[in-house]
């Protein structure tokens, strides 16, 4: 049985809500499953002053924070981040940069990864975003395995080949919901798929 992290970072819930559709895409799979919230780091006085951003930390409260020893568990991964000015939001980004220890033993090397994001336009930098990701996981070794175009869900969001770009408008809410279930659908199957190849299952 594969053995899948999701590691996500959400502020005011689309990235949560991506997290869970990947989260029932795996189990679907068969795949045993690990959903884990990347740490905040933003001050209460600023998750306060939207009012979407606190209800998201309080709907999550009880999903557990994301550690290292989870990244030694999982043959694969599954990375998704926000846009920030076009690239990952700072949480994932300090949480990526606190693995150095692991690369540095070898322990993420040959791991399969996949990535996705959202922004609040559909030009708002979420390829940039998932290419950071991908830029991070080369360091570390991994397997990058992106959707391309082998599954016609996958246009449904975009089109995007190298990972699920939702769109989010200034209420908060997800353009083409449906659509983008559909491809991370697709694309976390994709992923197990290949894992499970790799490790000659």
């Amino acid at each position: 049985m594969v053995k899948l992290l999701i590691a996500y970072y959400s502020s005011t819930g689309n990235g949560t809500k991506m997290a869970h559709f990947a989260q029932k895409a795996a189990e679907d799979f068969g795949a045993e499953v690990r959903l884990r919230q990347i740490p905040e780091l933003a001050p209460d006085v600023a998750i306060d002053a939207n009012p979407l951003w606190r209800k998201n930390v309080e709907a999550t409260k009880d999903i557990p924070i994301a550690k290292s020893d989870d990244l030694i568990w999982a043959d694969a991964f599954v990375f998704s981040s926000p846009s920030r000015f076009g690239v990952m939001a700072a949480q994932m980004k300090q949480f990526m940069d606190m693995q150095g220890g692991l690369w540095f033993a070898g322990k993420l090397a040959n791991k399969a990864i996949t990535a996705f994001s959202s922004a609040q336009n559909a030009h708002g930098g979420q390829e940039e975003v998932i290419q950071s990701i991908y830029t991070v996981a080369q360091h570390w070794g991994c397997l990058i395995v992106p959707p391309g175009y082998v599954d016609e869900k996958s246009y449904g969001s975009g089109g995007n080949p190298y990972g699920t770009s939702a769109t989010i408008t200034p209420e908060g809410k997800m353009v083409a919901e449906d659509e983008v279930d559909g491809a991370i659908n697709a694309q976390v199957k994709r992923l197990l798929s290949i894992t499970t190849i790799l490790a000659g299952e």
